[in-house]
């Protein structure tokens, strides 16, 4: 077997921000931290962070008052940095930074008085944050089909704005039909999908062709582990999203097999090293490091942390 370890893959900017922001809370504040829905879409650094202490919640009247509460990286919308305010919570908040610009994008088209056609998954916590900026000004599609169902007469003030973390193709065929459908549409003024989806998905792009089986290592409400997947299987590979190697079947993989391994923005490095060495072990794969495009981005920790560091 031969392995092809895609590069990059794994920890974003963001991610690292929001992950080592939770640790330095729990080690200066103490147990329990406790945190506004998962810090990260992985189980593994979720499971990680709860046996150190914290405590993930959904809803903010789980804290007790006067708690210290960090907010994910996904982003929150105001109504819930009010209600923290109400609470008397000690807020960190560690929204990843390209989050914070779709946000401020958000208030920017509303406050102008257009309607802002957000393309994004229902649900997702991201998009519930972003939502939250401008409520009665947006708009939710997932696809072009949705898009096909909207009517506005010319003239209307339209804008859109994306989820960062989704397929770059779809978003651009949703984009595409929007802007068919309503030529005078606008933009922000810099796309919205973050430089680690778009980078993780090129290297999968890139290197599939080359390979037999894919394995992205990252959880299935991980959107852009989802979407590493799902490009994998347009190029025609067989691709399988997993938390960890004891998610992996041995009989998934013939000793003949090229594998290609990726990761989520949100899996940790340590777990794409258990899952290296489990294939080395039951198949002596030999590994190659594919590296499509370098990363080196970084984003500061929240204020309220920087002096702890």
């Amino acid at each position: 077997m031969k392995i092809l370890l895609a590069a990059p893959r794994g920890f974003c900017a963001g991610v690292n921000m929001a992950v080592k922001s939770l640790d330095l809370a729990l080690k200066h504040f103490g147990a329990p931290v406790y945190v506004f829905h998962e810090i990260v879409h992985n189980q593994y650094v979720v499971r990680s962070f709860e046996s150190k202490g914290a405590i993930f919640v959904n809803h903010l009247e789980e804290i007790p008052a006067k708690s210290t509460v960090l907010f994910s990286a996904h982003g929150v919308s105001p109504a819930i940095r009010k209600l923290a305010q109400q609470r008397e919570l000690l807020a960190i908040d560690a929204t990843c930074p390209l989050v914070t610009k779709v946000h401020l994008e958000a208030i920017k088209f509303a406050k102008d008085h257009y309607t802002i056609i957000l393309i994004g998954h229902q649900g997702h916590d991201e998009v519930i944050g972003t939502m939250g900026e401008a409520p009665e000004a947006i708009v939710l599609v997932e696809s072009t089909q949705e898009v096909d169902r909207l009517e506005y007469q010319p003239g209307t003030k339209l804008a859109y704005l994306t989820q960062t973390t989704l397929s770059v193709d779809d978003a651009n065929r949703i984009i595409e039909r929007l802007k068919t459908k309503f030529p005078w549409i606008v933009g922000p003024p810099k796309e919205d999908i973050c430089y680690a989806t778009q980078n993780r998905q090129e290297a999968v792009r890139s290197i599939a062709p080359d390979a037999t089986k894919v394995i992205v290592l990252g959880s299935q409400n991980s959107s852009n582990s989802q979407r590493l997947r799902e490009l994998a299987q347009e190029q025609g590979r067989r691709a399988y999203l997993v938390d960890g190697p004891e998610d992996l079947s041995l009989e998934w993989f013939e000793p003949s097999d090229v594998v290609l391994v990726t990761a989520g923005a949100s899996a940790p490095e340590e777990v794409i090293a258990k899952t290296l060495d489990w294939l080395q072990s039951h198949f002596q794969a030999d590994l190659e490091l594919r590296e499509v495009r370098k990363e080196e981005v970084h984003f500061p920790l929240p204020r309220t942390l920087r002096m702890l560091d």
